[in-house]
């Protein structure tokens, strides 16, 4: 069987975290269990093609990746020491001989929470994970947190430093340390979702395998810490989202709106699931960010049709949101809630208020409300703006299809505005 260039990134982004988790057990280097994995991934790119997939791709990569680390250290080594850790790699190749030590059992899992230690800032831990666990990009991790690559690129490379500076130790955390470091597990674990869903990049609108490896480790992360409602509530959020999925593009692969999907294609498994985690966090009488989240997704989905929305209790749940949670991003879907409550030029109103420039949904959002109260130049001139903005292939076409649209009424009404 041949295997392309597509089978093979298709394994570095299910099974990149976990090489690199296992490579960063043993080795206690984020930079060497990195580079090592990459080297691997880069070899399977020459022979794979030619000798065909390996029975097991995961294996052979951490295999792999461990004699790329070993040939390194044992290259640069000048002391006996060196010899000593180079030679403590003949590990089994699975990573299963390697100790397992306190509660955190998933290998992945054990990865957010050592990266999430306390030392660094949320910025870095959250930043760090994303690419060592998700095998994110610079430009993804930028894009996933609105700044320039540059920035993103500075802070990735300070965490790693500090973390060596300092001898902050790669080692799974106490139980008692667990509870410090979830608020950084859960948005870590939030943003692989998000980049799963809608990609930054490429040719697809989401990556399925992304969005159930951040879906696979909330099961886990709830399993692990029982009574803290946030990780219910995340996973809700996450699970409601995911339903969507079937109706998100059509038959050609295009991106579909939300307004506009058939909702008789949502996984009914997945609503009926989120929604019971919705009703059982809400009744602890504590919600938190992730659980209000959810519940605005749980009432998208009681809706049988959009206009069947219950917008008045979305906007009320975003209103708690924002006690909680006073960002712009929030004001800016709450903005839409109110669009549909008062009015289109109510909300362009909350939009003026938003630093924000540069992000795509603003611009988005501007351009349907501008739009809807027939000032077509300027919506237009929105979608085109939010289409630059986009790298991601359906999403960029949705939104220069809108553009023109646009484009073609104001030519069609005359409005040179």
């Amino acid at each position: 069987m041949t295997v392309s260039g597509a089978d093979i990134a298709r394994v570095f982004r299910a099974e990149h975290g976990r090489a690199v988790s296992v490579l960063i057990r043993a080795l206690g280097d984020i930079d060497l269990a990195e580079d090592a994995v990459q080297d691997a991934f880069t070899v399977a790119v020459e022979r794979w093609p030619r000798d065909g997939m390996p029975p097991s791709p995961a294996g052979w990569i951490i295999t792999t990746a461990r004699r790329r680390a070993i040939d390194r250290l044992r290259r640069e080594a000048t002391r006996e020491a060196r010899h000593t850790e180079a030679l403590a790699l003949h590990a089994p190749d699975d990573g299963s001989g390697l100790p397992e030590e306190g509660p955190v059992r998933d290998e992945r899992l054990r990865l957010v929470f050592t990266c999430c230690h306390p030392a660094l800032s949320r910025e870095a831990q959250i930043a760090l994970t994303l690419r060592l666990l998700g095998g994110l990009t610079t430009p993804e991790i930028a894009h996933a947190f609105l700044v320039p690559e540059s920035t993103m690129a500075q802070r990735i490379v300070r965490a790693k430093s500090k973390i060596r500076s300092a001898g902050i130790p790669y080692r799974v955390p106490r139980d008692e340390d667990l509870p410090a470091r979830l608020a950084s597990v859960l948005a870590v674990l939030y943003l692989v979702f998000t980049e799963g869903h809608t990609a930054t990049a490429g040719a697809d609108l989401g990556r399925p395998d992304l969005a159930a490896e951040a879906i696979r480790l909330a099961r886990v992360l709830v399993e692990l810490m029982p009574d803290e409602p946030e990780a219910a509530g995340l996973l809700a959020l996450m699970l409601l989202t995911e339903a969507r999925r079937p109706a998100r593009t059509d038959a050609a692969g295009e991106l579909v709106v939300l307004a506009e999907q058939d909702r008789s294609l949502w996984d009914r498994a997945l609503v009926d699931e989120g929604q019971v985690l919705v009703h059982r966090c809400l009744r602890r009488g504590a919600p938190g960010p992730y659980q209000l989240q959810a519940a605005i997704n749980a009432v998208h989905t009681d809706a049988r049709t959009a206009s069947e929305t219950d917008w008045s209790q979305v906007v009320a749940l975003y209103d708690h949101l924002l006690r909680l949670a006073p960002t712009d991003v929030v004001r800016l879907n709450r903005a839409v809630a109110v669009a549909e409550l008062d009015g289109p030029q109510a909300a362009l109103a909350l939009l003026d208020r938003l630093d924000l420039d540069g992000y795509v949904a603003l611009h988005v959002v501007r351009a349907e409300l501008l739009g809807r109260l027939a000032r077509w130049p300027e919506s237009a001139a929105e979608w085109d703006r939010a289409a630059g903005l986009s790298d991601n292939g359906p999403e960029s076409r949705h939104l220069l299809a809108r553009a023109a649209r646009a484009a073609g009424a104001a030519a069609r009404t005359g409005d040179r505005r």
